[in-house]
């Protein structure tokens, strides 16, 4: 008799336990052991205008994937020992504190940094750490224009190139659809690499033509005429300029800004959280 009572007992709380259990009422599409792969997991693989047979192939090969990690990692359930499972789960837990630590943060620093570097600062840095922007390569102010060497007009244009006032670069440019290629921006750095590869009639024998300050060359090829105008040259291990480092500079102010910021979000973070009872350390 008192058997029959704890095996009534029993099967009162279990089914007590089925009616008050919350049902799933996702749509399974694939199951491995105990774990299942829903519909919901899948709906938004595949995007609109892909055919169906694309999109068989697409959720296929999905499943196949998840079936083939979900086996690996039962698999390992049921080899790994109790202490490496537990290793492996203290650095999943570590590195979802990193995730979430990561993109509060990152959150933060959007919201409360200025990314903005004045002229000022990039000049102060820029005077403080010359010896760092020593160049490894040359670079050049330079001016070319490559065309055929049959075109009518090529003595105005070799003039123009040559006296380059504002008027003359204002009519080459006019009539750059003349050219096989062209680039009259003379005030900005480039490398000198850059130019060599760009300009074919360019060889190991002239090119040190290129390095020569205020200098014109004029060099031909079987695809053309090439007029260049070397404004100015820096060589392997000059100071590299101002305008070309800038961009470097502006990226390491506003890396050590943010370093600095993070450092007093997370003492503020700590020292609020201290005041307001949120963090305690029991001795």
């Amino acid at each position: 008799m008192r058997n029959t009572i704890i095996l009534l007992l029993l099967l009162i709380i279990s089914t007590s336990c089925t009616f008050f259990k919350k049902t799933d009422d996702r749509v399974p599409v694939a199951r491995v052991n105990d774990s299942y792969l829903y519909y919901d997991d899948i709906k938004d693989l595949v995007a609109e205008g892909i055919s169906k047979e694309d999109s068989t192939l697409v959720v296929q090969n999905f499943i196949n994937r998840w079936a083939t990690q979900q086996l690996f990692v039962d698999g390992a359930l049921v080899n790994l020992s109790e202490s490496e499972q537990e290793e492996f789960n203290k650095l999943v837990k570590q590195y979802k504190n990193d995730l979430y630590t990561k993109a509060y943060i990152e959150a933060l620093v959007k919201k409360n940094m200025n990314t903005d570097v004045t002229k000022e600062e990039a000049i102060e840095y820029y005077n403080l750490n010359k010896d760092v922007f020593r160049l490894n390569e040359e670079l050049l102010k330079f001016r070319y224009i490559h065309v055929d060497p049959n075109i009518l007009n090529y003595n105005t244009i070799e003039q123009k190139f040559r006296r380059f006032n504002k008027k003359d670069k204002k009519d080459l440019e006019a009539i750059s659809i003349q050219f096989k290629s062209y680039s009259l921006n003379d005030t900005i750095w480039i490398k000198a690499s850059q130019v060599v590869n760009k300009i074919s009639a360019i060889t190991l024998e002239n090119k040190d033509q290129l390095l020569k300050k205020s200098n014109f060359v004029q060099l031909k090829d079987s695809l053309g005429v090439y007029l260049m105008q070397i404004n100015d040259v820096l060589l392997r291990n000059d100071t590299a300029p101002l305008e070309y480092v800038r961009p470097t500079i502006d990226q390491i102010v506003i890396n050590k800004r943010k370093l600095e910021l993070i450092r007093e979000l997370e003492k503020d973070i700590t020292k609020d959280a201290i005041k307001n009872k949120q963090f305690e350390i029991y001795k």
